[in-house]
């Protein structure tokens, strides 16, 4: 008789010993984030590149090597710099050995981004193949590993190579499942490593990445010029810098920045510069101004360097409120110091930018007291319209606001992970929701074609019921900081009132709520275009190619459904395509790709320019119907 195992027993066997390697496999998300596909900026993929390209610019800080090269081909990727090269005698152990590095001697990486020892490391254990070669003082030495586990140690060799270290590697497809490589994300980080190190050179892919005025730069990349309301206000001093403007857009638009890490979470640092920015500019135009009038449609960015930098995770996404500055002032007082001797100055000394800085903020105020009313209205509308019930199913995660005694880090994680999904007509909506995972995924419901928005004010999202709803749903009225789902996702059919549907809504977002896209939020679901069978088989494909694949993998003339709709797709199929393997397409916004023009281009008044798009892309569809 099989007797049963006591789940509850706790004794010496079930103490267990993970090595470095098992840990990070184990738990990749405590040392990388979350794994992704590659559909988003964040995604364990980039962060795999990031931790290499960390240690290239650590070299570059210190004052070694001006240039760093990165090649993607399908999915291997090459990471060389021109530093000083890992000692080579020190090679295996720096990127096999947990807590091993030179970064723990403050003497050598003063102000390192990379302070755990922890990230060649992780790149290592989560690669399917890893190599690693030092070039140091006329010498090489490479070692290759599968998975964390050395595999080869080659000796030591003569080199005419310069110095410094090269980096290939492979992330390994059991943790990565069908991932991808998004090269816009690419380009952005590449551009953000160039930005706070003026006069790096970087390569990717033959392009090359290089800025001489540093967050001036970034700015006048990340916006219109012609859209700002006054020269972007650019001060440095030692270990910070700032970039400031404001422009046409709603919302503020702040990048942030820790050691050379681009800090997308914000933190202390970004904080206390919200909160100086305010303090200095009520007290140089001696008037207390509502900070929200003094911040809205501010582009900025910020870059500090400290010496001892505490983030909240692995990751290295947000400042923890433990950093102080060299032991001394906190980090507000830092920057709050800073602004108040450099931005104070600059206003005095450039009476014209102070003008057209006041007038925006009092812009500001004028436009708050107008729309005060019409909130309150609205805001009253939509508790009466039962919001949760009417149009928001929403998803378990959210529904309590504490989280429970017992699994709270799952808890709040699956908060930091929620998804709703934005979709038209009862059919839709209908098998979405009995398809979706009730932990994690919502479904905002709209009611026909949203409202053309373009060239409206933000008047128009209160007196919109459906707008005044979707932003109480998502809660950005005061912005993203209590944004209630990391991804946001336009599910519509795959027709032309969906594609209408798709342009309003992200003409909505980029409009009223810039941040929104600008931040990585948003995204189109994919969903099968075609549905391949045979009585053995079935196969959903994305598009044309797909579909072709699967009529020659079947043969012999397999039935070919065509899906015009979400209806058309039972809750059972559609369970597939949100789970696990759900495509999302992220929006981007490319470098160049200003708002208002790109509005201005797809939902403006009729140009030929847009008629010739149209029609250029209606016989790209038109062919595509006329071979299946």
């Amino acid at each position: 008789m099989a007797v049963e195992k006591n789940l509850s027993e706790y004794n010496e066997a079930s103490i267990r010993s993970l090595d470095w390697k098992e840990h990070i496999r184990l738990r990749p998300g405590m040392y990388i984030g979350k794994l992704g596909d590659g559909s988003a900026p964040d995604d364990g993929i980039y962060v795999l590149i990031k931790e290499v390209i960390d240690n290239c610019i650590d070299e570059h800080t210190m004052g070694f090597g001006k240039q760093v090269e990165l090649t993607i081909e399908n999915k291997t990727v090459t990471i060389r710099d021109y530093g000083r090269g890992i000692p080579l005698g020190k090679l295996v152990d720096v990127v096999s050995k947990i807590n091993t590095g030179a970064k723990y001697d403050s003497k050598a990486f003063q102000k390192s981004v990379g302070l755990n020892g922890v990230g060649t490391k992780a790149v290592n254990a989560l690669s399917q193949y890893f190599k690693v070669t030092a070039y140091r003082d006329g010498k090489e030495k490479t070692a290759e590993f599968e998975k964390g586990e050395l595999i080869k140690e080659h000796k030591e060799t003569k080199s005419t190579e310069p110095n410094g270290t090269e980096v290939i590697f492979i992330p390994d497809e059991t943790v990565f499942r069908n991932f991808h490589y998004i090269h816009e994300y690419l380009d952005n980080q590449l551009w953000n490593y160039c930005y706070l190190n003026a006069g790096l050179a970087m390569h990717f892919n033959g392009k090359k990445y290089v800025s001489k005025n540093g967050l001036l730069d970034l700015l006048l990349r990340k916006t219109n010029p012609d859209e700002l309301r006054y020269p972007i206000i650019h001060l440095q001093g030692e270990d910070i810098e700032l970039a400031i403007s404001h422009n046409n857009d709603y919302g503020e638009d702040i990048f942030s920045f820790v050691n050379g890490q681009f800090t997308t979470q914000g933190g202390t640092h970004q904080q206390a510069f919200r909160e100086s920015y305010v303090k200095v500019i009520r007290d140089f135009y001696k008037k207390d101004y509502e900070a929200s009038d003094i911040r809205t449609s501010i582009v900025a960015a910020v870059s500090v360097r400290v010496q001892e930098p505490v983030f909240e995770s692995q990751t290295k996404t947000k400042l923890g409120s433990q950093t102080v500055y060299e032991g001394g002032p906190s980090m507000k007082k830092f920057i709050e110091e800073f602004l108040s001797k450099e931005l104070d100055n600059y206003l005095h000394r450039n009476p014209t930018v102070a003008e057209s800085l006041r007038k925006r903020i009092e812009q500001n105020e004028r436009e708050r007291k107008e729309l005060a009313g019409i909130k309150k209205l609205a805001n009253e509308r939509a508790k009466k319209a039962n919001l949760h019930n009417k149009k928001l199913r929403d998803c378990r995660a959210h529904l309590n606001d504490e989280p429970p005694a017992k699994n709270k880090e799952e808890f709040i994680a699956q908060q930091n992970n929620t998804t709703i999904f934005i979709t038209e007509g009862d059919s839709a909506s209908g098998s979405i929701t009995k398809s979706r995972n009730v932990d994690t995924q919502a479904v905002f419901s709209l009611r026909g074609k949203p409202l053309n928005s373009f060239g409206l004010t933000k008047k128009v999202v209160y007196e919109n019921e459906e707008f005044n709803l979707l932003q109480h749903a998502l809660n950005i009225e005061e912005g993203l900081d209590g944004l209630r789902y990391n991804n946001v996702v336009i599910a519509t059919d795959a027709d032309v009132d969906g594609m209408h549907i798709r342009l309003l809504m992200m003409t909505f977002f980029l409009q009223f709520f810039p941040d929104l896209v600008k931040r990585g939020h948003v995204y189109i679901l994919e969903t099968p275009l075609f549905r391949v069978r045979n009585k053995q088989e079935t196969i959903y494909c994305f598009d044309d190619e797909e579909r072709q694949a699967a009529v020659n993998k079947l043969g012999s003339k397999p039935e070919i459904t065509r899906f015009k709709g979400l209806g058309e797709i039972s809750p059972e199929e559609f369970g597939r395509f949100i789970g696990p393997q759900i495509r999302l397409q992220p929006v981007i916004l490319e470098q160049g790709d200003h708002i208002q023009n790109l509005l201005e281009y797809y939902m403006g008044k009729n140009t030929m320019d847009r008629q010739e798009f149209i029609i250029n892309n209606l016989k790209i569809e038109l062919d595509l119907v006329h071979n299946i």
